[in-house]
């Protein structure tokens, strides 16, 4: 079988970012942004995505963790989109369901080539920990979704708690992302014979 990796390295003047994804890993992460709930949040990507997953990342914190998280969803998506190629054989569509307590979310992909991003998610506080802005969640997916070319909808149904309404999040990603890049067959799943 062929083997599914990206990887990609981002430098700009804010940041420097490396990521490295395998589709068919053991769940391993290695996960360093200087963002502690991020690495947390990552780290629940490829733990229960079942992906190995390694990101790098010096950024400008001493300004924020916005440019650090934008650009490390950008290389994940890019990352993504090279680790799956054309999507052949793949499952396509994933979707999961997800409590952590009180939370609980329920997230749909299509590998479809078509970004777009739906996003129903509230949370009750605005930074969490001392330096991470709950708004870059949804930042960092619309940056993810943009670069790997996916359909994502995430839907929080209920949480009072914000670390676990977005652990919900991040682990509902992750499964139904498994779920979506499982081989499933050998052909485009595709009417159109392609997906772009």
């Amino acid at each position: 079988m062929t083997t599914r990796t990206g990887s990609v390295s981002r430098t700009t003047r804010e940041t420097t970012i490396t990521v490295a994804v395998d589709l068919d890993g053991a769940g391993t992460s290695d996960v360093d942004t200087g963002v502690p709930f991020f690495d947390h949040m990552l780290d629940q990507l490829g733990r229960h995505g079942r992906l190995d997953l390694t990101v790098k990342a010096d950024g400008d914190l001493e300004i924020d963790a916005h440019h650090t998280v934008e650009d490390v969803g950008i290389a994940l998506g890019q990352a993504l989109a090279e680790a799956w190629g054309d999507r052949t054989g793949v499952e396509r569509f994933g979707d999961a369901t997800v409590p952590i307590d009180e939370a609980l979310t329920r997230v749909a992909i299509d590998l479809s080539g078509r970004p777009y991003l739906v996003w129903n998610c509230t949370v009750p506080i605005e930074v969490i920990g001392t330096n991470f802005e709950t708004s870059l969640v949804k930042h960092f997916f619309e940056a993810v979704v943009a670069n790997s070319r996916i359909t994502l909808h995430v839907h929080n149904l209920s949480g009072d708690n914000t670390h676990h309404t977005f652990e919900s999040v991040f682990k509902a990603v992750a499964v139904a992302l498994r779920r979506a890049v499982a081989v499933t067959g050998t052909g485009t799943p595709s009417t159109k014979g392609v997906l772009q």
